[in-house]
C-alpha cells in the first residue's frame, strides 16, 4: 500500500523516519545510560557544521533517555538558560516528589514522568539544592535525568561554568544525571580552550560527519520500497551520491524525489530524478547555504569565493595569493569561517566547504569572477 504522506522530513531540526549513520552513537548513549552515573557517554558534546543533524541526534538522545524512563530537560543556549533549567528542575521535584496543593494539572506528554503543570509561586532556592533532591529520589526509582542544550556556541560563559559546577557535583555524588551538548566545530573547540570548564574537557566528543554513500544508498532503498515507489539500483545509488552524505540534503533529495515519482506513476524515473534533484539543490542554496552566505561580512565572502575556484579542497596558501593578502591576514578569515560552521580542515594547510552544494551556489554569484581575478575589489579591512 501506497503511503499517503511523504516519508522524508526535509525542515532543520525535524525528525528523519530513518536515522541515517548516526544509530551507533545512539547505542553508544544507551549503554551508557544502563551503565548508570559516571558512565562517559553521560557527559558527552556533538558537533559538526550547519545542517548535519546535530539538533536531530540531540532529540535520539533524549527519546533513548525517555524509554530507559529518564527525565529529559531540553533547551537551547539563549538568554535565561540558567534561570530556565532551574525552573524545570523546580516543576520536576514538585511533580515528581511533592505534589504540592494548588497544582493545577494543564496537560501531558507521552513517556515517563513528562507532565506539564501551573503551581503557585514558592521562595526561590537554589537549583542545585533542588537537583540534588530530585536526582536522589530519581536514583531510587532507578532512574535519572537528561540535560541538553543545543547551539552550545551561542552559549553565555557564566552560564556555561554554573552549569557545568552544579553537573560536576551530581556526578562526584554519584548521582543519575546526564548533560549533552550540541554546537558548531570551531567554536565548541575554542569554548573549550577558554578554561570556563576544565570539567567539560574531559566530556566525550562526537564530531558528527556526513553519512557513507552506502548508508544513505540503503535508507533510501529501504525507504522508497516501504512507501510503495519504484526505483532502480542505479538511480537509488544516484540519488546516494547526489546528497554526499549529508544529513539535510538527504530529506531534501528523497523528499523532491519521491513527490516527482509519485507524479510519474510511482517510479523514480529520469525524469523524476533530474526535477526532484533540481528542487531539492535549489532548496538546499535558498535554505542553509545562502542564509550562511548572507550573515558573512563581504571580506569573509570573499575567501568563500576564492575557494570556490578549486575543484576539491583549496590550500590557504593560495587562497591569501588569491586575496592579495598575506597568510596571516588570511588566517583570520579562515578562523572566523571555520567558527562558523561554513567551511573545516581538510589536512595540513587545507580547508574544504563543510556544507554541500556551497561551491556551485558561490560560482553563481555576481562577485564570484570579479573576486577571483580581482582579489578583494580594493576591500583591506578584516572586519
Amino acid at each position: 500500500m501506497v503511503t499517503a504522506k511523504n516519508p522524508f522530513k526535509p525542515t532543520a531540526g525535524a525528525r528523519p523516519p530513518m536515522l541515517v549513520g548516526r544509530a551507533e552513537l545512539r547505542e553508544d548513549f544507551a549503554e551508557s545510560i544502563s551503565n548508570g552515573a559516571g558512565a562517559p557517554g553521560l557527559l558527552s558534546i556533538y558537533s559538526g557544521p550547519r545542517g548535519i543533524g546535530k539538533t536531530v541526534m540531540l532529540g535520539e538522545i533524549e527519546d533513548e533517555a525517555i524509554e530507559h524512563g529518564w527525565m529529559v530537560i531540553s533547551e537551547t543556549a539563549t538568554k535565561g538558560l540558567v534561570q530556565r533549567i532551574g525552573a524545570a528542575v523546580q516543576a520536576a521535584k514538585e511533580e515528581f516528589i511533592e505534589g504540592p496543593a494548588g497544582r493545577r494539572i494543564t496537560g501531558f506528554t507521552v513517556g515517563p514522568f513528562s507532565l506539564e503543570s501551573s503551581a503557585p509561586e514558592k521562595r526561590e532556592m537554589h537549583w542545585r539544592r533542588t537537583l540534588t533532591e530530585l536526582l536522589q529520589e530519581l536514583n531510587s526509582h532507578g532512574t535519572g535525568l537528561l540535560i541538553t542544550v543545543d547551539e552550545i556556541h551561542a552559549i553565555d560563559r557564566d552560564n556555561l561554568a554554573e552549569i557545568a559546577a552544579v553537573v560536576q557535583h551530581m556526578i562526584r555524588e554519584d548521582l543519575p544525571i546526564g548533560l549533552a551538548f550540541a554546537g558548531l566545530p570551531k567554536a565548541v573547540e575554542d569554548l573549550l580552550n577558554e578554561g570556563v570548564s576544565t570539567f567539560l574537557r574531559r566530556a566525550e566528543k562526537y564530531d558528527l560527519h556526513s553519512a557513507s554513500i552506502e548508508e544513505v544508498a540503503s535508507a533510501f532503498r529501504q525507504t522508497f520500497s516501504e512507501s510503495g515507489v519504484v526505483a532502480t539500483e542505479e538511480r537509488i545509488q544516484q540519488l546516494a551520491e547526489a546528497t554526499g552524505g549529508y544529513p539535510f540534503l538527504i530529506q531534501l533529495v528523497g523528499y523532491h524525489v519521491w513527490s516527482q515519482a509519485v507524479r510519474d506513476g510511482h517510479e523514480v524515473t529520469q525524469k523524476a530524478l533530474t526535477a526532484g534533484l533540481a528542487k531539492a539543490r535549489r532548496r538546499m542554496g535558498a535554505t542553509v547555504v545562502e542564509s550562511a552566505y548572507r550573515s558573512l561580512s563581504v571580506i569573509d565572502q570573499s575567501y568563500l569565493l576564492a575557494m570556490a575556484e578549486d575543484e576539491g579542497p583549496s590550500k590557504t596558501s593560495e587562497i591569501a595569493q588569491r586575496l592579495g593578502v598575506t597568510q596571516v591576514y588570511g588566517g583570520q578569515y579562515r578562523l572566523r569561517l571555520l567558527a562558523a560552521g561554513i567551511i573545516e580542515v581538510a589536512g595540513h594547510g587545507q580547508v574544504s566547504f563543510a556544507v554541500p552544494t556551497l561551491r556551485e551556489f558561490l560560482r553563481e554569484q555576481p562577485g564570484y569572477k570579479a573576486v577571483v581575478h580581482d582579489p578583494l575589489g580594493g576591500v583591506t579591512s578584516a572586519d
